[in-house]
């Protein structure tokens, strides 16, 4: 039995693999050591693990052996690659977009993961913002309050502010936050629901712009912000109006975890 372990910021993921099935579990995350020597307390089994193989935050800090047990260090955008590569059975060159706290772009040449570039939008910005806004940093909870709000009672949309642009639809957004000054619709679920959608805009955005760089008609998502509902609304707008298609797999948030040992 082997285990991967993804060391993000918000989130620490597991996927322990033995030679029939692999199972995955999350955390909430500490500091490295700490999550480290926590999770093996709740692992069944965990006697017949033989490697632990690490990667993401600062995992780097780790010791090279944990109770005996070799603590093998893989390289994060390899681990996003060869996560994909498994969970999307990929064969040839594909756009990998990892969104976690951040969001970074990473292209499969077939074989490894190249890092294209990443933004500081996602879901660390969510749970920040939704901190100040609301008093309320949970990534669910904000999209549960966004599922009962209306963006375009906070956004300005096409439509709102001319009569057309091509063959965009009036209903696409022209301004994030457009509305909210003085406006009696910045209501918590109004706001959540354009905080949503700004940040799955800007991730649609820049994977949308990556695809074109690599000349692919399809997005390869990885991570737990591309799952929430109202984020993944705002990534699919943007990636349809460039006529790009988004994929989102089973188990994609545990992607970096089961990429770190794919190849072992």
């Amino acid at each position: 039995m082997k285990i991967g372990i993804d060391f993000g910021i918000t989130h620490t993921d597991v996927a322990i693999s033995n030679d029939h099935a692999t199972n995955f579990q999350t955390f909430e995350s500490l500091n490295v050591n700490h999550d480290l020597k926590n999770l093996f307390n709740f692992i069944e089994d965990h006697h017949d693990i033989r490697k632990i193989f690490v990667t993401g935050g600062k995992s780097s800090d780790l010791p090279e052996t944990f109770n005996g047990l070799p603590v093998i260090h893989k390289n994060e955008i390899d681990s996003i690659a060869l996560g994909a590569k498994k969970l999307y059975d990929l064969k040839d060159s594909a756009l990998i977009v990892s969104t976690g706290t951040g969001t970074a772009c990473v292209h499969f040449d077939g074989n490894n993961g190249n890092h294209l570039g990443g933004i500081a939008v996602g879901g660390g910005m969510l749970c920040g913002l939704g901190s100040l806004l609301f008093n309320n940093s949970g990534a669910l909870e904000i999209d549960e309050f966004a599922e009962k709000g209306d963006k375009s009672k906070i956004d300005f949309l096409i439509g709102d502010v001319v009569n057309k642009i091509g063959n965009l639809s009036p209903e696409i957004t022209a301004v994030n936050f457009g509305k909210a000054f003085g406006s009696d619709s910045a209501t918590m679920e109004n706001v959540a629901a354009s905080l949503c959608n700004m940040i799955g805009e800007v991730i649609g955005t820049i994977a949308y712009l990556n695809a074109f760089l690599l000349g692919v008609d399809k997005v390869y998502f990885t991570g737990r912000t591309a799952l929430l509902r109202n984020v993944k609304a705002g990534i699919n707008e943007r990636l349809q109006i460039a006529g790009i298609k988004g994929e989102y797999a089973e188990n994609c948030e545990y992607a970096n975890a089961l990429g770190c040992i794919s190849d072992s």
